[in-house]
């Protein structure tokens, strides 16, 4: 359902081919991110890596450092001696580097009203709003941060280091970090299924979430309420789930493609070969895309521009998903949320 340059470090060693590799910044990030998820394949999902190039990646990094960081079991994945020691380090490192850019962006960019900085999660909106702005506002830089994380966003908007927040909550629910923010939402779409094209399912047009009943689910990595709605969907449609696969999304997509698993997936999902999305009967799910703001930050001046042209990023994504379309026309209440004074909720 959640549809995913720093200079280096020099830490000299040979690669397989006895060339020098000099240790970065996204290496050390790479280690944090697999010592905190306590697995290749959940870290792989966090930095939006497949599990193989992960494990690739962390092989130079071994190579680089001249020996194992983490034993791997059955059990997951543990950090050796020297991983241990490169974990302390890089836990130091990493976050002064980053207050280094804070205070830079600070001392540099007092004044940020002409920049729009955007924390995103998967989603239509995204691609087609940073087109907008950059387009509207050419002399402004634009930049996103990407993650499958909507806490993560919300606490970057909260300190100061993200404009703006444009995530996915259930309706009518909103990010539980985002406390203190102003939301507006961007749209509202149906949760639909996404199935192999020789699914039994893969020839309707819609189908009750109790066709489902049975089926392995797949499931890219969120937070948020996603989890417990579905389980609610499906009690009340009389079926319990089977425990979802958490991967990546491109690891979602392979499943649902070789017909091992089904995957949740919004309306507004683009086609793709060997997969076929089927609406749910009645839509017991919802999902819509919100934009947060802190309304005493510098962004509130602008935040009723930009929730204009992440709508009409919206409505240019609507435009070219025909069925979508028609699906819209049909059942009022769906689709773009047009910025109104009342519509504002703050948390």
């Amino acid at each position: 359902m959640r549809e995913i340059h720093i200079v280096g470090i020099s830490a000299p060693g040979p690669d397989l081919y006895g060339q020098r590799v000099d240790l970065e910044l996204r290496h050390l990030r790479t280690i944090c991110a697999i010592a905190e998820a306590g697995s290749l394949n959940k870290a792989a999902a966090v930095l939006g890596l497949a599990q193989p190039a992960l494990t690739a990646q962390l092989q130079r990094i071994e190579r680089t450092l001249g020996g194992a960081l983490f034993f791997r079991d059955s059990r997951g994945t543990r950090s050796t001696p020297l991983g241990d020691l490169v974990l302390a380090r890089a836990r130091l490192v990493l976050p002064a580097v980053e207050g280094l850019r804070e205070d830079v962006t600070a001392l540099v960019g007092a004044d940020r009203t002409g920049q729009y900085r955007i924390g995103a999660t998967n989603g239509p909106v995204a691609a087609g709003l940073v087109q907008r702005l950059s387009a509207e506002r050419p002399a402004s830089p634009v930049s996103v941060h990407a993650t499958w994380s909507a806490d993560e966003i919300c606490a970057r908007v909260r300190a100061e280091r993200l404009d703006y927040a444009l995530v996915g909550a259930c309706d009518p629910s909103v990010p539980n970090g985002g406390d203190g923010l102003v939301w507006q939402p961007v749209c509202v779409d149906p949760v639909w299924v996404l199935v192999g094209e020789r699914h039994r399912l893969a020839g309707k047009a819609e189908a009750a979430l109790a066709d489902f009943a049975g089926e392995r689910w797949a499931s890219a990595p969120g937070d948020g309420c996603f989890t417990a709605c579905f389980a609610s969907a499906c009690a009340r449609a009389g079926f319990t789930p089977r425990q979802p696969l958490e991967m990546d999304v491109g690891g979602c997509i392979d499943l649902v493609a070789a017909g091992s698993a089904v995957v949740l997936c919004q309306g507004t999902v683009r086609s793709m070969p060997g997969v076929v999305a089927v609406a749910l009967t009645g839509s017991p799910l919802r999902w819509r895309h919100l934009l947060g703001w802190d309304p005493a930050g510098p962004a509130a001046a602008a935040a009723v521009e930009v929730h204009g042209l992440a709508v009409q990023a919206y409505l240019d994504v609507v435009a070219q998903r025909p069925r979508y379309a028609d699906w819209l026309g049909a059942n009022p209440g769906f689709g773009a949320q047009p910025v109104t004074a009342a519509g504002i909720s703050r948390r």
